[in-house]
Formats: C-alpha cells, structure tokens, sequence
C-alpha cells in the first residue's frame, strides 16, 4: 500500500526513543520531512543523525513540553523550518505514576496540556494543508480498568473523549484527528522492560494475558499511527484504534 507521504511535513514530540521513535524513523523511511523534540538532549541529537542519515530533513529541539512557552515556540520554528505541517503526533507521557496529586498534575501538564498546547499552535499551518492528520497517543489503560485508580489511567482517557470530540469540530477544516491506543509493548529502556527485569511474575502474566503469546512491538505501534496519520487513512477520523495484540477483552459494537 502507497502511504501517500512522501514529500509531507510531520512533527512529533517525544521522538528521542520509543514509540515516538519508530513512529519518526518510519515517516522518515517514507519520505516525510521531521521537526522532533523530547528533554534528553543527547538522545535527540542521535535521532536527528538517524532521521537525516534516511534522506530526510530533520529540525530537532531539545524542550519539555510541560513548558508552555518552549512548546509552543517550537512548534513555531518547526513549521518555520519545515515550510508548513501536514501531520502532528503529539506523544510524550508523565507515565504510570501514581494516584496522588503530584501525579495528577504531572500528567494533566504533560499528557493533556502537552498535547493541547502543541495543537493549539500547529492548527494554523494544519489548516492550510491539503492532508491534515492529527494523532493522538493514549492506552489501553484508559479503556478498561487496569492495575487500580490512576491519573494515567484517567487523562489518557480524556485524550480519546477530546480526540473524537475534535474529529467532528475540525473536520470541516480538513483536519483528521484519530487516537492510537497501545496495549502494553516491549522494547529497551521502556515500561514493561522496567517490569521484566524488576516483577518478572507480573511481566509474565502479562505475557500469558495475550493471545499472540507475546507483547508488541514499538514498531507495530509506529505502523498504525502511520497509518492513520497518512493519505491512505483519509477516511477514518474520530477513530481511537487499539494497538494490542487482543490483550483487552472488550466488545465494542
């Protein structure tokens, strides 16, 4: 299948590793220029070197996206630099941490504020695209109860209530806007990698739980929010597409 996205501009914050990454390394195999950001400078710059190394143009920032005024000035100098936008994915997360209020807040201003913050300052230039995609990042987590009360949990849901509810204002505007929802993934450095190594029965039941016997890959991730996120999905908007391996059991009709 054509991706129809070579020569598109995309811009994805929290791209130094992760789903965020593959996501980045795989738009950019597909011929899409980056504007990429994330707090771990040196992680960044090896991304950046990755990213061009694959033919494309790559404008890196080192920011947190919980700092309001540096969010919004790199989204600024992305489009700047880029020459326009066709595609955002905002991803980064405060993680799994806890129900009290520090966690509250720390995922109210990096998961929701994060994401809000950037679309608010991208929408101009998505408006003048002819392929306008916005993708945002949640979890299973946040469609059925997982592991007890969490502001994780709680907010990632909102991302999908407040995608669906911009699908139908910003549809007219000619901007898709979709959510993917990953089950839990495997890969260096992340969660469940943490959770092999640190509670190997709970990582091991959580394995047993898949009916593929394994969990995913960042990379199958990537392939879904590529999906959505390009010409060839210019018919789904609205659509929170769980990414899981059938690790949830819900029936949705």
């Amino acid at each position: 299948m054509d991706l129809q996205l070579k020569g598109k501009k995309a811009l994805i914050t929290g791209a130094s590793r992760g789903i965020a990454r593959a996501t980045a390394e795989l738009l950019a195999d597909e011929g899409v220029d980056l504007a990429i950001c994330a707090r771990n400078e040196k992680g960044l710059d090896e991304a950046q070197k990755d990213l061009e190394a694959r033919g494309v143009k790559v404008f890196a920032q080192a920011l947190d996206v919980s700092d309001a005024a540096a969010l919004q000035g790199f989204v600024t100098s992305s489009i700047d630099t880029l020459g326009g936008l066709d595609i955002l994915i905002p991803s980064p997360s405060a993680g799994n941490t806890g129900n009290k209020e520090g966690a509250w807040r720390a995922n109210f201003e990096v998961d929701i504020l994060g994401t809000t913050r950037a679309l608010d300052a991208a929408l101009p230039a998505l408006q003048e695209s002819d392929a306008a995609s916005v993708v945002f990042v949640s979890t299973t987590a946040a469609v059925e109860t997982f592991m007890g009360p969490s502001s994780y949990n709680a907010l990632k849901a909102a991302l999908i209530t407040h995608a669906n509810s911009l699908s139908q204002a910003l549809g007219r505007k000619g901007i898709r806007v979709n959510t993917v929802s990953p089950g839990p993934i495997l890969f260096e450095g992340g969660d469940w990698a943490n959770v092999e190594k640190a509670m190997p029965e709970v990582f091991e039941n959580t394995v047993a739980a898949h009916p593929l016997g394994r969990m995913g890959t960042k990379e199958e991730v990537a392939r879904a929010i590529a999906f959505l996120a390009s010409p060839a999905g210019s018919w789904c908007t609205g659509v929170n597409l769980v990414v899981d391996g059938g690790y949830t059991k819900r029936v949705n009709f």
